[in-house]
């Protein structure tokens, strides 16, 4: 899960991404509302936790932008006022949750895995285009009623391509999206894990669009 934590207070944010990382999540971190909105333009997220408080003002901004344009990206904000009008204002701006600092890391990762659970409820638990089919609670892959066996590296690039079909998804996203495999930075890893997909289930899978990415259509053959 890649998180993206907006936050001014460098030691706090420091503490977050060292907890969080250890329970798995990889983290992004920004320190203004206005980086905040650059980071989501150009990269995929799970949830952003999102200071209320930050330097530059943003903090309703990037919240209002995200509800305008129709995301359904969980946001966690966190603040310092304890006002119920506060309280209020954030839910009814589009907030999914929020905590009063300061707070122990130990409920933050508590509530953002309340709030994954929430938002997994919205998505399909099988992801399928033509013949292959992708169980995200049992973790396996079919093609063609065939089990397929597909490392966890390969499982979680197939699992962004089902849920980004017909979408170019660029070099940089997927080696963003890489940066928790277990320390797989290799220049040629993406290549190879898409060559891997392309032989286990079939050659057409995956797309490559030259100069910009990947794309993996949503009308394959049946």
């Amino acid at each position: 899960m890649r998180l993206l934590l907006v936050e001014d207070d460098k030691l706090l944010a420091q503490g977050i991404v060292t907890a969080l990382s250890k329970v798995g999540y990889q983290l992004e971190h920004c320190q203004t509302g206005n980086q905040a909105l650059q980071a989501i333009n150009h990269s995929e997220f799970d949830l952003i936790i999102l200071d209320l408080g930050l330097p530059d003002g943003f903090s309703k901004t990037v919240l209002d932008k995200l509800r305008s344009q129709k995301h359904t990206l969980p946001v966690l904000v966190l603040t310092a006022l304890d006002q119920l009008e506060t309280k209020l204002s954030l839910l009814n701006a589009g907030a999914d949750d929020y905590m009063i600092k300061p707070f122990d890391v130990r409920e933050l990762e508590a509530r953002i895995r309340v709030l994954m659970r929430r938002q997994s409820t919205r998505r399909h638990d099988v992801l399928t285009v033509g013949k292959v089919s992708l169980d995200l609670a049992n973790h396996s892959c079919d093609f063609a009623g065939q089990a397929v066996n597909l490392t966890r590296r390969e499982f979680l690039l197939l699992q962004d391509f089902l849920q980004h079909k017909d979408q170019i998804l660029t070099r940089q996203h997927l080696e963003e999206l890489s940066v928790g495999w277990d320390g797989d930075n290799e220049s040629n890893a993406i290549e190879v894990h898409i060559h891997n997909l392309r032989k286990k289930l079939q050659p057409e899978l995956i797309k490559t669009v030259r100069g910009v990415g990947y794309l993996l259509p949503s009308n394959l053959s049946e």
